[in-house]
């Protein structure tokens, strides 16, 4: 009878390893070739809405803009197992199956890249692309750069490569409308300054998270109030030039009251999940009332 149970507690346990070990393998295999960086995520996908939304108040071409969306995510989304299968980020392809498997996602996303891509610059169509993109890459590169300078140029690394995120904005106000204009640029400012107060707020939030004292904290973090109210003018003079409609400060609003209201805060401990949430929430906010304030104001 001991033995037997002794066999079945033997059986439960490699059942049990063997369940770990697949499941450990399949979590390495995500981790190869989807993107960890689920913030990045809402940084591309902010600005492609908050872009398309004022775009279609004057347009309602959907093609184009389905077609840069495929464009912008599978782009964004190859970048990971590329770095995996040259070796460039902390998640490598060791074996020859892994990088057989890494090889063909990355030809598969390529693919609908490319095609989405030639769909959309398809004879002479949309040559303003041509510019963002350029921009966008460049920024990408000086990302890459910065990293390799360590920590001290962390925040600024994440800073550059939000550049080429938010090029998102113009690009998809582009391929709607047809123009880039003026409008253009400010979408893409708009969405800059809304992603550079976030990655500033959250890197405060980190490295201050036991930080007591609105004195202590104004000492630790007087650049991050200096960036908010920087932004305050920036955004105010494009709307006082007539760029931007001034009821677009609104958007602004819900992240410069919760950049203020951290000073006044009584010290609590830091829930990194939670603390993600409530930027994702202020990024929702953002792209709805920034969207509304160019339909009130035509």
């Amino acid at each position: 009878m001991a033995a037997n149970q002794w066999g079945v507690e033997t059986l439960q346990g490699g059942t049990q390893n063997d369940a770990a070990t697949a499941r450990a393998a399949r979590e390495r295999r995500q981790a190869l070739i989807v993107p960890r960086e689920h913030g990045a995520w809402g940084m591309l996908l902010v600005p492609l809405v908050t872009g398309a939304g004022v775009a279609l108040r004057d347009s309602d071409r959907i093609l184009p803009l389905l077609l840069l969306l495929v464009a912008a995510l599978t782009l964004f989304w190859l970048r990971t197992p590329v770095e995996s299968l040259l070796g460039t980020s902390a998640m490598r392809a060791q074996t020859r199956q892994e990088r057989i498997m890494v090889g063909a996602v990355i030809l598969v996303l390529a693919k609908i890249a490319v095609v989405a891509l030639g769909l959309l610059l398809w004879a002479g169509r949309n040559p303003a692309l041509w510019l963002i993109g350029g921009a966008a890459g460049a920024a990408f590169v000086a990302q890459a750069l910065l990293k390799r300078l360590g920590r001290r140029t962390r925040m600024l690394s994440e800073i550059v490569g939000t550049i080429g995120l938010t090029s998102a904005a113009p690009a998809a106000y582009y391929v709607v409308t047809g123009n880039f204009g003026v409008t253009g640029w400010m979408v893409w400012l708009a969405n800059l300054a809304f992603a550079g107060n976030q990655i500033h707020y959250v890197q405060l939030r980190i490295h201050t998270a036991r930080v007591e004292g609105m004195n202590a904290k104004l000492a630790r973090g007087w650049a991050f109030a200096a960036g908010q109210f920087l932004m305050i003018l920036v955004l105010a003079f494009t709307c006082w030039r007539g760029w931007m409609p001034w009821l677009a400060l609104l958007a602004f609003a819900p992240v410069l009251f919760r950049g203020c209201l951290y000073f006044f805060q009584k010290p609590a401990p830091l829930q990194v999940r939670r603390l993600g949430w409530s930027e994702l929430g202020q990024a929702v906010a953002f792209c709805i009332l920034f969207i509304c304030a160019f339909f009130v104001v035509r």
